[in-house]
């Protein structure tokens, strides 16, 4: 098809999909450039102002085996070889290249039980989830070939299966969640026999593995309004499925706020930085401190991921930035540490702002204690045991033996210094470790 699209997509095409693509046209190949790289192009020609999440992957379809394109480049990887996938390597850049192909039955709700190669690009594009992922376009030709109306979709801000949209999601039970992701991060609606398809097909949706449910979750996560993925899985069934415990949080409406704790959790999520993690964290705040951290064990999100989900939602409750002494504030900065103490910040602000009745007011305290948060940083004033003018050697100097007093003195050391900075000194601090082992027997 004829488009004035396609001389914009032409510029937008890297020199490396152009080589491979006259690599296998010169060795009596056909091929495309297909599926995501190709919507997020269109989409950005179509709607210049909108945001979209960064997109670098270039995917080519072609009718040569997997065996010929491996033959044809010098460095590939069989990264999915039984699927008709290699990568082509360009430069250090990887370029995935697949054999047009068709799919028979889906016993599992997930994968095909057989793959077959075809010829034929239209029986290809017909596999595919979404008209807006079944659009290709040759790259030398500079010629869209959209056999569903994709293009149109993208126009109209649609999000249309392929065919029957049933059959779609009976197939492949991650397409339902993969469509209100796609909502989410494109800024589409869902076509209305698409959506009327989704709680039927939640039975397959069960068999969907942890990984792939977290990788969409934190891909929603990167949308500009991410509560439009979770609200669609909030309706449609599939949030009571994968996190019972969040969508619970429908029926509690905590003091002080304008709506139940679901409502307000996405609307957090919505107000949080561009962090996925941090944003994962906004959206199980309202959980108690078990129930997010096992809610992030199930999710598979890393131990790193974890601890810091874990450490953030933890903090509840906060120093009155207008009222509270310095020492108070330097005992809590020891226990929510400098790595975390902006993410905690960051979670009470937007969730005031998410619907707390007297926001204003408490917005002036957390803005005073984040000031004085940031003099006490700024002045790199000494938070924890490590940081002290004296070791455990140097008490083991003057008489304590390795142990639990040991342990004990250091912590009440470095409480006087919370209290006074001023007291981190060698001299101040083994005068006072002194008087410490004079009222207590060291071990």
């Amino acid at each position: 098809m004829t488009d004035p699209l396609t001389s914009a997509l032409a510029a937008a095409v890297p020199p490396a999909v152009r080589t491979i693509a006259r690599t296998l046209r010169d060795a009596g190949f056909r091929v495309w450039a297909v599926g995501g790289c190709i919507r997020d192009e269109l989409l950005a020609l179509l709607f210049p102002e909108q945001e979209l999440p960064p997109r670098n992957d270039w995917d080519l379809a072609t009718d040569a085996r997997p065996e010929q394109v491996q033959r044809l480049f010098r460095r590939v990887i069989p990264t999915g070889i039984k699927h008709g996938t290699v990568t082509v390597l360009i430069r250090g850049e990887g370029y995935e290249v697949t054999t047009l192909r068709g799919e028979k039955g889906y016993s599992d709700g997930r994968h095909p039980d057989e793959i077959y190669f075809v010829d034929d690009l239209k029986e290809d594009l017909a596999r595919r989830d979404f008209t807006i992922n079944a659009i290709a376009y040759d790259v030398l030709e500079r010629t869209l070939h959209d056999p569903f109306d994709g293009v149109g979709d993208l126009r109209r801000r649609l999000l249309r299966a392929v065919g029957d949209p049933a059959q779609r999601f009976a197939e492949d039970g991650l397409r339902v969640l993969r469509c209100a992701r796609l909502a989410a991060t494109l800024d589409l609606n869902i076509e209305e026999k698409t959506r009327a398809a989704i709680q039927p097909s939640l039975d397959s949706y069960r068999r969907v593995s942890a990984e792939r449910i977290r990788e969409e979750w934190f891909k929603a996560l990167g949308a500009k309004r991410p509560s439009r993925a979770f609200e669609i899985m909030r309706d449609e069934g599939m949030l009571a499925i994968t996190a019972p415990e969040l969508f619970a949080l429908r029926e509690r409406v905590e003091p002080g706020f304008d709506a139940d704790a679901l409502t307000v959790s996405l609307r957090c999520v919505d107000l949080l930085p561009l962090d996925p993690v941090l944003r994962f964290a906004g959206l199980v705040h309202a959980l108690d401190d078990a129930q997010a951290r096992a809610l992030a064990s199930r999710l598979r999100l890393s131990g790193a991921e974890q601890d810091r989900v874990g450490a953030v939602v933890a903090q509840r409750r906060l120093p009155a930035g207008t009222t509270d002494g310095d020492a108070t504030i330097r005992r809590w900065l020891r226990d929510v540490t400098r790595e975390r103490v902006y993410d905690v910040l960051c979670l009470h602000r937007a969730r005031l702002k998410a619907g707390h009745q007297a926001a204003s007011e408490k917005l002036a305290d957390l803005d005073a204690l984040d000031q004085r948060v940031r003099g006490i940083l700024d002045r790199k004033e000494r938070l924890t045991r490590r940081e002290l003018a004296i070791s455990g050697r140097d008490l083991i100097g003057i008489g304590f033996r390795p142990g639990p007093a040991l342990g004990r003195a250091l912590e009440a050391l470095l409480d006087r210094v919370l209290e006074d900075p001023s007291t981190n000194t060698r001299e101040t601090l083994l005068d006072h470790a002194r008087k410490l082992t004079s009222s207590a027997e060291p071990e």
